[in-house]
């Protein structure tokens, strides 16, 4: 089922896009934050009924749906949200999407993350292919202010704080031209992947910290190994 639903998903972006790259890119990034604010909602509901309470993951999950605003922010700004069919399939699919996966994280929340990590997969190979058809064109490019402003000159707090498997303050991008905000993209789809993973390991609920916890900056808790190949991380 998992791969039946990321399949449709890459069906559209692939075929129905294949010419219109900042479309896709729009439709993927509308998509992307709403697995987050799924899992988001669930783990509210169990803080609600008194059943399990874990900042951390509600901290992490929020910073990973605040990037992906970023990334279709940045969509946006290069118009890819101009046309209105663009924006009626990428609401759409968002909405059945967030309650798929509702469903899936109340059955089975490993499952939820490995959904999730093949989609951010998928969309860390597109943005790679991309940049490697598209390298002169997008360095003659100056970088959309929205990107300044998330990558370089805004509170990079949120930026730290969905890199769940890096130190805090580790990652600083250069932001000069649009080939760079490209980059950042699909290296933030990159720790996105080993947020995901590290979110199915069977010892999470008691290792899974933020990059600014008290507990992770003193380095009291291991972070469980993740692979740092992403091509075979992701097959």
């Amino acid at each position: 089922m998992i791969r039946l639903l990321v399949g449709v998903l890459v069906f559209v972006i692939n075929v129905l896009y294949r010419n219109r790259p900042y479309p896709r890119f729009y439709v993927l990034e509308t998509v992307a934050r709403v697995p987050y604010f799924a899992y988001m909602s669930v783990l509210h509901l169990y803080e609600s009924l008194g059943w399990w309470r874990k900042a951390d993951w509600l901290k992490v999950h929020f910073a990973e749906s605040w990037n992906e605003l970023h990334h279709l922010l940045i969509m946006e700004s290069l118009g890819g949200n101009s046309r209105w069919t663009d924006r009626l399939l990428a609401g759409s699919a968002a909405l059945v999407y967030y309650w798929v996966v509702v469903a899936l994280y109340i059955v089975s929340p490993r499952a939820a993350y490995h959904f999730m990590e093949l989609v951010e997969g998928h969309a860390y190979h597109t943005y790679d292919e991309f940049l490697k058809t598209n390298e002169a064109t997008l360095k003659a490019q100056p970088a959309p202010q929205v990107a300044v402003g998330y990558y370089r000159d805004g509170d990079l707090y949120m930026f730290d704080e969905f890199q769940s498997c890096s130190v805090a303050q580790s990652r600083r991008p250069k932001v000069d031209n649009l080939y760079d905000v490209f980059v950042n993209i699909r290296d933030d789809e990159a720790e996105h992947v080993k947020t995901m993973v590290a979110c199915q390991h069977p010892e999470a609920h008691k290792t899974f910290h933020s990059p600014h916890s008290l507990v992770s900056s003193r380095a009291e808790v291991v972070l469980p190994p993740v692979e740092e190949n992403i091509t075979e991380l992701v097959r």
